[in-house]
């Protein structure tokens, strides 16, 4: 009820919003506007103001339960009868860490303000009724209602309904690589004829929504419906492109645009680490609870052994003494404040900042840049590094993410012909490779690039983004089929002569179809991103100058008003020419190759001129091959507006139709058609492409040559498209149209509406042909995964492919190999959804039944899944997800085919759930995006898509390739790294807080401490905090090199290797053994002497102090410069601190100071000696476990440090033994069960077994497995191997 309430107050309806202009309010108060309840176009991003930040950040902060439990602890200090220390000192450490916080929130604040204000009053034009004209205006000023006008290459401030453009047919040209990535230019139409003044039709469309492809909403004006879509909304934060100047009605303003509510911070994703932490904190409380209990109960115990009160003991304020109980109670208060340090207060910033440091190294990886794209790694989710180390599952998208998604035109079929393009195919390959050499080639001073790159964008546009859209030498360098091309010229000279035939036309119709029936915009070489910019002020009379001009393009798409748009153009000429001064006057300043400046008259008269060369942007590549297919055979497409299109035939002709509907694409329809009207014969014809699965079922004949073409352009990985041709009779058509205008313009259920009545149109086809677009594979796809194979991670493909496309790609990539048992589960043959379903049950039980055949330990056989869209769609069922689970985990490689978005992250989420593993998607496009969001980790390429799977993940790479080393060497980097850190902190405050609690055992559990509090808050703060965040950051345990050649030492992350619950459990014993060193030692050493408590707690605090560093130094894996400096530099600090403040502090705890300890304490040798003792001591297990450990039961990881510490030569050598030992356990199933568990390689698609033996190798009697390769077969495979030098059959 109540969003319903803030609905309507915020103007009608819930479901859509109405607008109405405001010009006839304009005078008016804002309280008397109709659009007013809307949002305002300012835009506010920061979160503070200056007076509410103190409130907001401390509330933001106080979210955090570790903050509110310190705080709580500071407040227990202020009560006397339980307080430990001095109740103002108490506060520091929990003061320092807000602090420095809110320091750092206050600035990021700080500059998202100021961003606010630069865009905020960032200049605009606005129509005014009392000027009569545009005026400018600041973007903040802007409101929903308002007329708008955006000149070329200026940035949309609102999302603008267009009602107005510039050129001629009403087209509006938007490029959106500021909002999605996509370089391609993209048209917007005019919907309406515009006048501001005489404007009073009403627009309803939904309410705002994030969706940038979806718009939907209709022109009402005198009961009449005018529909409108996406494509008559130019968005905000988008360019205006070859358009002189565009107006319209402003609908969604502000944080309403569909950028600003794109527009996401970062993603906080809490990291499977980071969960474990938490358990592990409340093991601490559970610790600190069971010594704070201990210390009570001591507390009374110690109280009871006195048979009179001491003198010491001092009473409350009314003279009584505290009951034994009450005072046990108040001790075990004392000890939660005493021993707080327990829990780490710093553990949280110290992750933090080790996090930025891991995201900063990855990003500067030179390995992960992309010198093509000029793009280096992204990190959009800064906190989940570490689950980049334990990834089980990877789902990749296929086209654009394991592709190039650069087509190449290979084949094509016409009439039941198949024409291969044998050297179109082949011209593809130095092609490419001319057009990688001339990229490297473009930063030298000598050499000039062989094609044009705007490297050097303008402030307005994105940087690194060519100014062409899929326009590499891939896709239009197309050599045509000598025999198709002479087919084609024999039907040109048939043509001329009036006999072309049944087979010469459909040639004919072949081409015209790739031609026109696509959504490719056209563009001459000049108008390519021109920037046109307004001399002079935005005044009134130089908008009422541009008003007729505004007018003219409506006009022209009117004929019978086109002449009196010629009188209105001429005569605004001359009033222009005699009435304003020329400094005053417009002028467009495009920069082309000939001149600088050009008048407004002459861009217009250069856009109505033929173009010489033509440059197509399309919004795909498979679209920009056909094109450039279809022109490379003479069939040259000219222009595209809304109302027609034009072809240059191969004879020079050019034909022009009339443009009456368009049928956009789809993924439920998998096809798009155009509706046109023959230039000649005035027939209206449809022509339809799309995917095979969308057209054979809508053929009016059944096409058997056409279909095998098709099955063998899939089985050779080429992505395969029909087009049919379809001629529509007047009254069909109108009374389609009917039915199409009443679905444009509806509200509700639009979508399916307008699909419906595209499938009632696109029936009874006449198949024309097909092609076969080769879309290669990325440079080392198949190494990458086999890599990820080996590193123990499971790879699956989901792609909307045909399946035997798909299945083609899956060998060549290494996903699916020769010799696996591959199950393939296709319901598409079966037309009954029952019997579907039937079917698909008992493939999935039949299936389960024989898996256990294959999965012996005597034959192993690696088992591959191949599933197309409509059998997912119900093994996805809740009655067949347990066994679609259960066959996924038999499975090394599954393979989806036909998948739909929705499919992709139901499998996902499915896995993900079901197996409790760790996932990672990874793709293109935007229909990857539900993929990417459903999984753990999300990593998004800059593809050929745009941008939006790159806005929607956590990680952005260039390409697929950059997946291993980010994987096998990032991930496995920061998931040690961080899980060291976390259980070396922990280690660290129960070592430090165990010598206070120990110390309660002499003093009667009363909380006193012998050591002062300034050094406990320094000793936390300063003296052993730069160590750990180094360690967390820099600490390599084996290189990059190694961890590529060496795949599987990625496992140990997967298994949660470096953070069991036990390795917390043994820090935590070896943190207590440590304190019992660090406490006794000194305490024996001094006891029965006359030192005071804070003589007797300073060799305890620097035994303790160099006991945690060189614990730590036991366990860096990797010494460099920082390392060294950071490790002496804490323990100089220590001294330098400890030294200026015993020096300094003569009454700063009285009655007992630390006053002049240290000095004295430094000129004793027993000093030097109880330290350099108690350390060694303290130390000595540890390091005899890590000795033994290492000699005895060597890991692999610690193999692997020591190969990588050998000479390169030597390194080598190893390298190549320890693969060959690999692969040798491999080729024996019935080694021992350790050996095979800890080099099972039933991932590795080389290692299984042979399906088909020859004969000779399956009679041979000699060939049975051995149990245990003998040293001297490990021997054998390299002479020059000893058995003593570490590396063994029973190691490896």
């Amino acid at each position: 009820f109540f969003p319903w309430l803030v609905c309507r107050w915020r103007g009608g309806d819930c479901w859509c919003r109405t607008v109405v202009s405001n010009l006839p309010y304009e005078d008016q108060r804002p309280r008397n506007q109709p659009n007013r309840r809307y949002a305002g176009n300012a835009v506010k991003t920061n979160k503070y103001t200056l007076w509410s930040f103190l409130p907001i950040n401390l509330c933001e902060q106080f979210r955090r339960l570790a903050n509110i439990y310190f705080v709580g602890i500071a407040a227990l200090n202020f009560i006397p009868e339980v307080n430990a220390f001095q109740p103002q000192v108490a506060l520091i450490p929990i003061c320092v860490i807000l602090t420095l916080t809110a320091i750092k929130d206050a600035w990021e604040d700080f500059r998202r303000y100021q961003s606010d204000r630069e865009l905020n009053g960032t200049p605009c034009l606005v129509y005014s009724r009392s000027q009569h004209g545009f005026v400018e205006r600041r973007w903040k000023d802007i409101q929903v209602g308002d007329f708008v006008q955006v000149l070329a290459n200026d940035i949309i401030p609102a999302d603008i309904l267009l009602l107005h453009a510039s050129d001629p047919n009403g087209v509006c040209h938007m490029e959106t690589a500021n909002l999605d990535g996509e370089t391609n230019l993209k048209q917007r139409r005019v919907k309406s004829p515009f006048d501001p003044l005489s404007f009073n039709a009403t627009v309803i469309c939904e309410k705002p929504n994030n969706n940038l492809n979806h718009f939907k909403g209709f022109l009402e004006k005198d009961q009449i419906k005018i529909g409108f879509g996406i494509e008559s909304l130019l968005l905000r934060g988008c360019t205006v492109r070859n358009t002189a100047a565009a107006s319209g009605i402003v609908v969604y303003a502000g944080h309403d645009t569909k950028s600003m509510l794109n527009n996401n911070r970062p993603r906080y994703k809490r990291s499977r680490v980071e969960s474990k932490m938490n358990k592990e904190v409340l093991c601490c409380v559970f610790l600190l609870f069971c010594m704070c209990l201990i210390g009570a109960v001591g507390h009374v115990i110690w109280l009871k052994t006195f048979s009179s009160v001491p003198i010491y003991f001092i009473p409350d304020s009314d003279g009584n003494e505290t009951p034994s109980v009450v005072a046990g109670v108040y001790r075990f208060l004392t000890m939660i404040i005493l021993l707080q340090v327990i829990i780490p207060i710093s553990l949280y910033l110290s992750i933090e900042l080790v996090k930025m440091g891991q995201v900063f190294f990855i990003t500067q990886d030179i390995d992960l840049y992309d010198k093509e794209k000029d793009m280096r790694m992204q990190c959009r989710a800064l906190n989940i590094t570490e689950d980049l180390g334990q990834i089980q599952y990877v789902f990749s998208d296929k086209t654009g993410t394991l592709t190039e998604n650069k087509m190449v035109f290979r084949r094509c079929t016409i009439m039941g012909t198949e024409y291969p393009h044998t050297e179109n195919g082949e011209s593809g390959k130095w092609v490419g490779q001319l057009w990688s050499h001339q990229d490297t080639t473009v930063g030298r001073d000598n050499i000039l690039p062989a094609l044009p790159m705007d490297r050097h964008r303008h402030r307005d546009s994105t940087a690194g983004i060519p100014s062409l859209a899929f326009s590499s030498p891939l896709e239009r360098e197309v050599i045509p089929d000598q025999n198709l091309l002479w087919s084609v010229k024999e039907v040109e000279r048939r043509g001329v002569a009036g006999h072309w035939g049944l087979q010469g036309a459909t040639h004919l119709e072949f081409f015209l179809a790739l031609a026109i029936c696509n959504t490719v915009v056209v563009s001459t070489e000049t108008a390519q991103r021109q920037r046109v910019r307004v001399r002079g002020p935005h005044n009134s009379s130089r908008s009422r100058g541009l008003l007729p001009e505004c007018m003219e393009g409506l006009f022209a798409q009117f004929p019978c008003l086109r002449q009196l748009s010629s009188c209105l153009k001429s005569v605004s000429c001359r009033r222009h020419s005699l009435s304003e001064d020329p400094v005053q006057s417009t002028l467009y300043d495009i920069p082309t190759s000939s001149s600088s400046v050009v008048s407004e008259d002459e861009v217009q008269a250069s856009s109505l001129a033929g173009p010489k060369e033509v440059h197509y942007e399309a919004q795909s590549p498979d679209e920009a091959a056909l094109v450039h297919a279809a022109k490379a055979y003479g069939f040259t497409l000219l222009e595209r507006t809304p109302s027609h299109v034009s072809v240059r035939l191969p004879s020079g002709t050019t034909l022009t139709y009339e443009v009456l509907d368009v049928l956009t694409f789809d993924s439920v329809r998998s096809r798009m058609s155009i509706i046109v009207r023959h230039p000649h014969t005035k027939e209206i014809i449809l022509y339809t492409k799309g995917a095979d699965s969308g057209i054979m079922e809508r053929l009016r004949v059944i096409a058997n040559k056409t279909q095998k073409h098709l099955d063998m352009y899939a089985n050779d990985g080429l992505r395969t498209l029909c087009f049919t041709r379809k001629v529509v009779s007047e009254k069909n058509y109108y009374d389609w149209l009917v039915l199409r205008q009443g679905a444009m313009a509806a509200i509700d259920r639009k979508d399916e509406l307008v699909r419906k009545t595209a499938a009632d149109m696109e029936t009874n086809l006449t198949l024309l042909g097909a092609t076969g677009i080769e879309d290669r594979l990325q440079e080392n796809v198949p190494e990458t995964i086999q890599a990820l194979r080996e590193a123990g991670i499971q790879v699956c493909v989901l792609t909307g492919d045909k399946l035997e496309t798909a299945v083609n790609i899956a060998y060549s990539c290494k996903l699916l190999d020769q010799q696996d048992l591959v199950f393939t589960f296709n319901t598409e043959n079966t037309f009954s959804p029952a019997l579907r379903r039937e079917v698909c049950k008992n493939m999935l039980s039949g299936t389960l039944a024989q898996l256990p055949l294959y999965d012996t330990q005597e034959a192993k056989v690696s088992v591959g899944l191949v599933i197309d869209g409509r059998t997912l769609g119900l093994l996805l069922d809740s009655d067949l997800q347990e066994g679609f689970v259960q066959l996924c985990t038999h499975c090394r490689a599954i393979l989806c085919c036909r998948t739909t978005p929705l499919q992709k992250s139901r499998v996902v989420t499915l896995l993900r759930s079901k197996l409790g593993v760790m996932t990672l998607a990874i793709g293109d496009g935007a229909n990857d995006v539900n993929m990417i969001q459903a999984a753990d980790v999300g990593v998004g390429i800059s593809g050929q898509e745009g941008m939006q799977a790159v806005m929607a993940s956590d990680f952005a790479i260039s390409r697929f390739k950059h997946l291993k080393k980010l994987l096998l060497v990032h991930g496995h980097w920061c998931y040690n790294r961080l899980a060291n850190m976390i259980i070396y902190f922990f280690y660290k405050n129960v070592a430090y807080v165990n010598l206070l609690f120990w110390y309660q055992f002499f003093c009667g559990f009363s909380g006193t401490a012998m050591i002062d509090y300034w050094f406990m808050i320094f000793f936390n703060l300063f003296f052993t905090s730069a160590p750990p965040i180094m360690f967390g950051i820099m600490d390599r345990e084996v290189s990059a090199a190694v961890l590529l050649q060496l795949p599987e030492l990625y496992r140990r992350g997967q298994h949660e290797g470096g953070y069991r619950r036990s390795t917390f459990w043994i820090a935590i014993a070896d943190a207590f053994y440590q304190s019992l060193v660090c406490f006794f030692v000194p305490y024996w050493t001094y006891k029965g002497s006359d030192i005071d408590i804070f003589t007797l707690g300073t060799p305890m605090n620097t035994a303790s102090l160099f006991t945690i560093i060189f614990h730590l130094a036991i366990e860096i894996k990797s010494w460099t410069v920082v390392h060294w400096v950071i490790m002496v530099g804490s323990v100089v600090v220590y001294f330098v601190v400890t030294l200026a403040f015993c020096a300094m502090c003569v009454s700063c705890n009285p009655p007992s100071d630390p006053y002049w300890t240290m000095q004295e304490q430094m000129s004793d040798p027993m000093f030097y000696l109880v330290c350099i003792l108690t350390t060694v001591v303290a130390l000595l297990p540890r390091y005899t476990l890590h000795a033994l450990r290492g000699t005895l039961v060597p890991s692999d990881h610690l193999r692997a440090r020591q190969i990588d510490n050998m000479p390169p030569h030597h390194r080598d050598l190893w390298l190549q033994e320890w693969k060959k030992l690999k692969d040798l356990c491999a080729s024996y199933p019935s080694l021992s069960s350790s050996t095979a568990q800890r080099y099972s390689t039933a991932q590795s698609p080389s290692l299984t077994l042979v399906q088909d033996p020859s004969p000779a190798l399956a009679q041979s009697p000699s060939l049975t497995p051995v149990q245990d390769p003998s040293p001297s077969l490990v021997q054998s495979l390299n002479p020059k191997l000893a058995p003593n030098q570490g590396l063994n059959s029973a190691a490896l």
